[in-house]
């Protein structure tokens, strides 16, 4: 019995790869997703799993690659997966290129080989980012973004490969990881409400991003695949906010209080490149595929507070309750 059409999902263990399984899969799509050899995320992550055919998978492998398309021959493949702090880029320059920029291209490549040998067609979405422009473009992860784009543009231009990609503003989740600023915050005011930490090291607390909910960007990039014809869109609420915005909602969601009283400032937490204000206009993504983001900065922030105050209160990190953001 030949097995349905499938969806391949790369990096299915981060936090858009979980939403956008979670999507698919409540949709009736069967899907495959790839998490690099030794993930540690996995071992968290697999609570958000159930009915998704997980494999071990590293994106620079193309042969690899090239066999997932043959086992499964996915109709739609989500490169999600890669190297994805901006700040840690800077000390990993070619490895980032390698993940983000030549994997693509090597991803890209075998999706035409694979339509023109097997007649098998199959649509690609590339996990783009605002960083691609800004005050943080030549930044290893911005320049590596760019190059998995650029790869995009020459598949649908040259070669008629329903190829896209969607150009990501910032989105969070519960499932965020601890390493980036939004969840340190959000984790941080979970702390210092139940009196468990009294102080927060922060660096630029002025620079201004548009941030979304990540269940709301996986939506799009699904419609994004659905459309008649491929193109690049840019996903984003269309509402700025700065980062002090973001720590005073988390505080007054947590019940801790002025976070002034807590936040010492850390020079060593500032990067070597930084967009001081990144806006983002979602009208095409509106007109295109009918998206909008249904969930405000607000809401997404105190979701994330109290996910991680259940956490702290039941000592259980990962659960499927904590991703209704209602």
């Amino acid at each position: 019995m030949v097995a349905p059409p499938a969806a391949l999902v790369t990096g299915v263990s981060g936090q858009d790869g979980v939403h956008l399984a979670r999507l698919l899969a409540d949709r009736g799509t069967r899907v495959v997703g790839t998490v690099r050899p030794g993930d540690p995320a996995l071992a968290d992550m697999g609570v958000y799993l159930g009915g998704v055919e997980v494999v071990t998978h590293d994106v620079r492998d193309d042969e690899g690659f090239r066999a997932l398309l043959q086992a499964h021959r996915p109709t739609m493949v989500f490169n999600l997966a890669g190297f994805s702090s901006v700040g840690a880029s800077w000390d990993h320059p070619e490895l980032v290129d390698e993940v983000n920029g030549a994997a693509a291209e090597r991803m890209l490549a075998a999706l035409l080989d694979h339509r023109d040998r097997a007649g098998f067609d199959v649509r690609y979405l590339q996990a783009g980012s605002a960083e691609e422009t800004g005050d943080a473009a030549d930044s290893p992860y911005a320049r590596s973004k760019v190059r998995a784009h650029e790869a995009t543009t020459r598949a649908r231009e040259e070669h008629d490969l329903f190829a896209c990609t969607a150009v990501l503003h910032n989105h969070e989740s519960p499932l965020r990881p601890l390493r980036f600023v939004t969840r340190k915050i959000t984790r941080a005011a979970a702390e210092i409400a139940l009196g468990r930490r009294d102080e927060l090291a922060l660096g630029n607390l002025s620079v201004a991003r548009d941030w979304g909910a990540a269940a709301d960007y996986v939506d799009a990039m699904v419609r994004m695949l659905q459309t008649q014809a491929p193109t690049d869109l840019v996903i984003a609420t269309g509402v700025t906010h700065t980062l002090q915005d973001l720590l005073e909602v988390a505080f007054e969601a947590a019940g801790a209080g002025d976070p002034a009283a807590y936040v010492v400032p850390d020079p060593a937490l500032l990067r070597p490149a930084d967009s001081p204000t990144m806006t983002a206009d979602p009208s095409e993504a509106r007109r295109v595929i009918d998206w909008e983001a249904t969930a405000n900065f607000e809401e997404v922030v105190a979701h994330m507070v109290r996910v991680d105050l259940a956490r702290l209160r039941t000592g259980v990190e990962e659960s499927v309750d904590y991703l209704d953001v209602r």
